[in-house]
């Protein structure tokens, strides 16, 4: 069965039709919508289909090796993930067709007014050794 990571984003995908930020949502509409994500794993685990899922602080820093010493560390200027992923999802389907069922479903999750958000969700498949094409 194949894996996927279903990405939430803060900004970097098309606007979602609802696009009112989550720090502008009342509390109840905070908790609607968390409780819908909550749901929405909890049928995938009965299904078999849930991996795992986090929602991501909006912190962060870049860190690479550069050699002996301390690792260089910057906030900027790159895109960085702490700006642009709300958090994943990892879904374990039987078909791509079934990934994309669930990340429509997932896309529909209530935000301001309790309307649903019809965010854009990327979509990746995990790297795997059926991916490398060998001649």
């Amino acid at each position: 069965m194949p894996k996927y990571l279903l990405l939430k984003h803060y900004r970097g995908a098309p606007a979602a039709v609802n696009d009112i930020p989550m720090d502008q949502w009342a509390p109840e509409e905070i908790t609607a919508h968390m409780q819908y994500m909550r749901d929405f794993a909890t049928r995938l685990q009965e299904s078999g289909e849930f991996v795992g899922e986090q929602a991501l602080a909006p912190e962060g820093t870049f860190v690479r090796y550069d050699g002996e010493g301390k690792p260089p560390v910057t906030d900027g200027p790159f895109a960085e993930t702490k700006d642009l992923i709300a958090g994943w999802m990892m879904i374990d389907v039987d078909s791509y067709e079934r990934a994309l069922e669930l990340a429509g479903e997932l896309s529909a999750a209530p935000g301001a007014g309790g309307k649903p958000i019809h965010e854009w969700l990327e979509l990746r498949p995990l790297f795997s050794e059926q991916l490398i094409v060998t001649e």
